[in-house]
């Protein structure tokens, strides 16, 4: 069977990106004030949580439609592990309920955007022969 890393790529865009996406819409619906107070009590400008709708919202449309994919993986793999840092730092050494790793949904996101980067996001993309593509 030949390969087709590019379908393989567009795969995992999808795979990593629309389920961000979702928790990217439901942010803008319900305000990101949780997220102001965690940055607030550590002693940030509240501002700065509105980065999360970089990385929630921006960089999985690139994700999905493979503009500049090497960019979005890195800023989805940034707020990925920024949100990691924010609310599961505690939950890094322990297991869920069902015996798995606690954080793994975050450290998949972590991995799978950081291997866009690397790879970029081949030819089914709207965008591939620029250096962030």
């Amino acid at each position: 069977m030949k390969k087709e890393n590019s379908i393989g790529l567009f795969v995992i865009r999808v795979a990593i990106a629309f389920p961000m996406l979702v928790y990217g819409i439901s942010k803008l619906i319900n305000d990101i004030g949780f997220i102001k107070d965690l940055l607030t009590a550590l002693g940030m400008p509240s501002f700065v949580a509105y980065g999360v709708y970089l990385g929630e919202i921006v960089a999985p449309i690139a994700l999905l439609v493979g503009y500049r994919t090497r960019l979005a993986g890195l800023l989805f793999a940034l707020n990925s592990l920024v949100a990691l840092l924010l609310t599961q730092t505690g939950a890094v050494f322990t297991l869920n309920a069902y015996g798995g790793w606690a954080v793994e949904l975050l450290a998949l996101y972590i991995l799978v955007a950081l291997g866009l980067f690397f790879t970029g996001g081949g030819r089914l993309a709207v965008s591939s022969e620029h250096r962030w593509d």
